[in-house]
């Protein structure tokens, strides 16, 4: 890792959407600005929605750079998930308007193919606040992605639980079928292959 005298442009760099059965991969990338600090940064997944809109909005005012990476349902089904995460990591740090001298990559897998040394830091979006606001600018800008799924498709119900598989999606899965931004790999809708797809 860069020494302190070494640290210019640090990108922190996060995803979010691993998990859902459906809508892609979300990851953002943030340089924050050492003399424009944000208060109240942490982990994306233990802020209200109320104070994520919140911080994501003083993010894009106060850091030196942030950008959005995304990979798509296809990519998702053509890859494995895992893949998918790492290159929409890769695709938010090459959008970022300042070239990163360094990056800090939530998790314990670096992208390949980065602009930049990296290093992977297990719990990151915990501890480092640039992957912290990375975790919050990826978090708001998939959650809103799916409130305009849900006006597509609102008998899924992405609104409420946004592509995750809970009781009710699963209910409205098997009620339904898949629509196309269903993840096909993922076995509770591979187990709905017989469906025809909802465009």
């Amino acid at each position: 890792m860069l020494s302190q005298q070494e640290q210019k442009y640090i990108a922190g760099v996060d995803e979010v959407g691993r998990g859902p059965l459906a809508g892609p991969v979300v990851a953002a990338a943030v340089i924050l600005d050492p003399n424009r600090p944000i208060v109240g940064l942490k982990d994306s997944k233990l802020l209200s929605e109320k104070k994520r809109e919140h911080l994501f909005i003083l993010i894009q005012q106060n850091a030196l750079a942030w950008a959005v990476g995304y990979a798509t349902v296809e990519e998702i089904d053509t890859l494995n998930i895992l893949q998918a995460a790492l290159l929409a990591m890769q695709r938010a740090v090459a959008g970022l308007q300042l070239a990163p001298e360094f990056a800090l990559i939530d998790g314990n897998r670096c992208p390949q193919h980065l602009p930049c040394a990296a290093q992977a830091i297990i719990g990151g979006d915990r501890t480092v606040p640039a992957i912290s606001a990375a975790s919050i600018i990826a978090k708001v800008t998939r959650d809103r992605e799916m409130l305009v799924w849900h006006e597509k498709y609102p008998q899924y119900g992405f609104k409420q639980h946004k592509g995750y598989g809970t009781r009710e999606h699963l209910s409205a899965l098997s009620a339904h079928g898949p629509s196309n931004i269903h993840r096909r790999s993922f076995a509770p809708v591979a187990a709905l292959a017989g469906f025809g797809v909802i465009e």
